[in-house]
């Protein structure tokens, strides 16, 4: 017996707006480094030393040290539409900050859905068909170590069900592991830099993502896309009318393999070095009374990790404690699978649940 495993991994590699490209199943689970907010998004994808809302479990969890309120976020999108492949992404995450912890925790969960497969016998018989998904169940942790520096961790449940156990086999295509992410944000309270007052205006994040054992499907075993990201933000102009950030991302895949097989971690942290180059991020974002954003951003990468690049196109309208952001993804080249994807994201804020002082 055998499966349609070749358009599955197909759609595994392609789903991979993240970092392998170039890389072809150097990593499993590569949609746990999709941007889940249409946010950040929106800025090309920077958004690791911005990190001020409940999204910040995946963008930089240290961000959740500076939080004071109780937030929901829900976001959902349609991948690679122009293949028209059944393939969407769903996010989920709430969290609030407790005194007693004196810091915020936040549960999270996200699917991928990989579509519905035909399995077929070794003659091209028509055995039936299955549906392909992966998911993980996330908590996190963020609390101020200093005033002006936040640090946070997410430990994180994943699961990869790829095809179930053909008929005569015992062994399906499903795989399961575990990760964690650290993260720090530092954002000065008082800062000078060449004669120019920068008090709360800048802002520094590091975030490495997905730390943890391999992956095993049968008897192959990936690593998990661990990923070192580090980000700058300016926050240019603000005041009672106008709020102006300038963000810039750079990340890294820390996995290095080759025919041999891939290095474990803690080698990898080192050997990733070998592969070339990083992705670079940069975006705006600009509201208007804090009531409509507007936002521009930009990706890259090297040629030999990939060569993506694209432009992001994003919005975002504020009611009450209702935030909804929208973003656009238009390639430089055409015919690109992530061509015009669209991110939709809901963030709700109940109001803080720290006491006054």
């Amino acid at each position: 017996m055998r499966r349609n495993i070749g358009a599955l991994a197909v759609a595994m590699l392609l789903l991979a707006s993240p970092a392998l490209w170039a890389q072809a199943g150097a990593a499993a689970v590569p949609f746990l480094l999709i941007s889940p907010d249409a946010r950040a998004s929106g800025m090309g994808e920077a958004g690791t030393a911005i990190a001020d809302n409940i999204n910040a479990i995946f963008w930089n969890p240290g961000g959740l040290g500076f939080l004071r309120s109780r937030q929901i976020a829900l976001s959902f999108s349609r991948w690679l539409p122009q293949f028209n492949a059944d393939l969407f992404y769903s996010y989920a995450t709430a969290g609030q900050y407790f005194k007693e912890l004196d810091g915020t925790v936040a549960l999270n969960f996200i699917l991928m859905n990989l579509g519905e497969f035909v399995r077929t016998d070794n003659f091209g018989n028509t055995l039936g068909t299955f549906r392909s998904n992966e998911f993980t169940l996330g908590v996190s942790y963020g609390t101020l170590i200093a005033d002006d520096l936040g640090a946070g961790i997410q430990l994180r449940f994943i699961r990869s069900n790829l095809a179930p156990a053909a008929p005569g086999e015992s062994v399906a295509g499903i795989g399961t592991s575990g990760s964690f992410d650290l993260g720090i944000l530092w954002k000065p309270r008082q800062l000078r830099i060449a004669g120019v007052e920068l008090d709360d205006r800048l802002a520094l994040g590091l975030n490495i993502q997905n730390i943890g054992p391999k992956m095993t499907y049968r008897n192959e075993a990936d690593p998990l896309p661990t990923n070192l990201r580090l980000g700058l933000a300016v926050q240019a102009v603000r005041d009672e009318f106008n709020d102006l950030k300038f963000a810039v991302d750079v990340s890294k895949l820390m996995v290095r393999r080759d025919s041999l097989g891939s290095d474990a971690l803690p080698t990898s942290f080192i050997t990733a070095w070998k592969n070339p180059g990083v992705e670079l991020a940069m975006g705006m974002e600009y509201w208007y009374q804090q009531l409509v954003a507007l936002r521009l951003g930009y990706f890259t990468e090297p040629s030999r990790l990939g060569n993506r690049r694209f432009i992001t196109f994003g919005a975002g309208i504020r009611y009450d404690m209702f935030t909804l952001d929208f973003n656009y993804i238009n390639t430089i080249e055409e015919n690109h699978p992530l061509a015009g994807t669209m991110r939709f994201s809901l963030l709700i804020d109940l109001g803080s649940t720290a006491s006054p002082e």
